[in-house]
């Protein structure tokens, strides 16, 4: 069976490091440097006052939808952009949204099935009537003085079996914040795990495109914007694609993608270039999804579509990990996989040659993106956690990395050397990828290196620290609060400070950052640049020279040099393998 699929018009609707790195502790570093995407985590839903049936309605395509309104922002929630995937439309392409009459959009719709990666990211959702969108707007109906603004859609993170739009308010966005650009923002919900994923010969044989149903979701998602955004006070001539995470590589694949050819033209990534080393394969793909119809012991299409929500689920996998099969020795989960159509290419093969869309790009990853696979490892030790050795830490690693990364260097903190050993190489991927752009499109780079905020972890031990506890520094997710204020980590989850261990959320010259961030985000969304008046200055990068905008307090300028000194580059350039079709 080919890879090959037919593409319908746009109208219808590893990182291998050689052996160098250990497995022992490393298991959940290994998803954070493989993937970078494996995380997503959960913030409170959005709060509004009551109306009383008089919110900013709008006239969708589809039908009319009535929203509130709140600190000046309007907001629309729980709006189809897709028919429910459910019975005979599970794993099959999303199909068009039935019209409505008139649809009260206040408060968030189910989300996708998710498998937690975190005790306190919420309860499970069972639902599979899930492909809804959210948007928020400083104004409907002509936008900011009578001009129509850029957009932001958003695609969450979570490991692409995780996550959910409700976890993200749109709103400082939206207002462009005290220097930014005002811009409708956009968020959603698409499949995820075995429902977003996979590829099974009797699904494959059905005559329509499959396994990257979770890409597929984001298209129709895009389409609804370019059908919608104008009523929202939106220009569909200017749509900035994005995400963190799995969010970011979704945002890859649409690049990658000529299904996604003319639905947005700027990409902006946050912590995934890692994932661009190399997209699992159709084999791999193929592989994995009949062992899942193996375990589940079905050998057609319709045994298959009569599982129940909770039984694929089951086998997906639990909050500590998903399900291995034993012969395979690999999940049954693939995430964006090279289909041959939906994603035609490994991305090495597309950035080389020039075969993706090209369009302005922002990206970057932070300084310690290995901290929060470690603090995901150190939580489920317990009650009560308990640290990385020296042991484990020596035990788990090569001589090569061990000469590289001595304890010695890092006051014999195994935590600390891990996450140095765990995210430098995931920094040099990021380079490289980014050097590849650099010759082809306009591109922002950026370094998160802000160490201290707010953490959602509760406050763990370790020993070996000079604080007698987890150093979560400028961990993967980190930058995700100064976007979406008030990001903590789910319905359970609590921002915390990480020297005292106290709640809090971002403050003083944290907030400044954030008002930056945003600054840049929405500038760029309007542009392709994200330097505005007042704003920061952000230098365009060159391959091979940079520079990096460092994001920090206060922000600052780091050269490719610096960089690649910074992250040890020189060391891990010899073991990085980039995969070409």
């Amino acid at each position: 069976m080919t890879a090959k699929q037919e593409l319908p018009s746009l109208g219808e609707e590893r990182m291998s490091l050689k052996g160098l790195m250990g497995t022992r502790w490393n298991r959940g570093l290994a998803l954070c440097s493989a993937f970078l995407s494996v995380f997503g985590i959960l913030a409170p839903a959005l709060a509004h006052n009551s109306d009383n049936g008089q919110g900013p309605t709008v006239n969708t395509v589809d039908g009319p939808v009535r929203g509130f309104t709140k600190n000046g922002v309007n907001v629309f929630l729980g709006i189809p952009y897709a028919a429910p995937p459910v019975g005979n439309l599970r794993w099959r392409p999303p199909a068009p949204a039935a019209r409505h009459g008139l649809l009260d959009a206040t408060h968030y719709a189910d989300s996708c099935e998710v498998t937690e990666l975190q005790s306190f990211g919420g309860p499970k959702s069972m639902s599979e009537d899930c492909l809804y969108i959210n948007v928020f707007t400083a104004n409907v109906h002509g936008g900011n003085h009578g001009k129509a603004m850029p957009v932001i859609v958003w695609i969450y993170g979570g490991g692409n079996v995780e996550g959910e739009s409700n976890d993200y308010d749109g709103s400082k966005l939206a207002t462009g914040g005290p220097l930014g650009t005002p811009t409708v923002v956009v968020t959603f919900n698409y499949r995820l795990g075995l429902f977003g994923y996979l590829s099974e010969q009797h699904l494959n044989a059905e005559h329509h495109i499959w396994g990257n149903y979770g890409i597929m979701d984001q298209q129709a998602a895009l389409r609804w914007v370019q059908r919608n955004i104008r009523a929202f006070g939106g220009d569909p001539s200017r749509v900035a694609l994005g995400g963190q995470s799995a969010g970011a590589v979704d945002t890859g694949a649409n690049v990658l993608s000529p299904g996604s050819t003319g639905l947005f033209n700027r990409a902006i990534y946050q912590s995934s270039l890692p994932a661009f080393s190399g997209l699992p394969t159709s084999a791999t793909a193929l592989a994995r999804g009949s062992a899942f119809a193996t375990a589940v012991g079905c050998s057609s299409s319709a045994c298959l579509r009569s599982l129940s929500a909770a039984r694929i689920l089951q086998i997906q996998g639990t909050a500590k990990g998903n399900a291995v099969d034993p012969i395979l020795k690999q999940t049954y989960t693939v995430g964006p996989f090279v289909d041959g159509t939906v994603i035609p290419h490994q991305p090495e093969t597309a950035f080389t040659t020039g075969q993706y869309n090209h369009m302005p790009t922002m990206a970057g990853t932070v300084a310690d993106e290995a901290n929060f696979g470690a603090a995901i490892t150190e939580y489920f030790t317990g009650p009560p956690q308990v640290a990385i050795t020296p042991d484990q830490y020596t035990a788990s690693k090569s001589a090569a990395v061990l000469a590289a990364y001595p304890l010695s260097a890092y006051g014999n903190n195994p935590q600390v050397a891990a996450d140095r050993a765990g995210t430098d190489p995931t920094k040099c991927q990021t380079l490289h990828v980014l050097n590849l752009w650099a010759s082809k499109i306009p591109t922002y780079a950026y370094d998160f290196t802000y160490t201290k905020a707010p953490f959602n972890f509760p406050q763990m031990p370790n020993a070996y620290s000079p604080t007698g506890h987890f150093q979560a520094l400028a961990y993967h997710t980190a930058d995700i609060q100064f976007l979406f204020p008030n990001f903590s980590g789910g319905i359970l989850g609590v921002n915390l400070d990480q020297d005292s261990g106290q709640p809090r959320e971002l403050q003083g010259s944290e907030i400044n950052l954030s008002d930056q961030l945003v600054a840049a985000w929405t500038n760029f969304a309007a542009t392709g640049n994200p330097n505005g008046p007042g704003n920061l200055k952000w230098a365009q990068y060159r391959a091979n020279t940079g520079p990096f905008l460092q994001q920090d307090i206060p922000t600052s300028v780091e050269s490719v040099a610096q960089y690649r000194s910074n992250y040890k580059c020189d060391f891990w350039d010899s073991s990085l393998t980039y995969p070409t079709d």
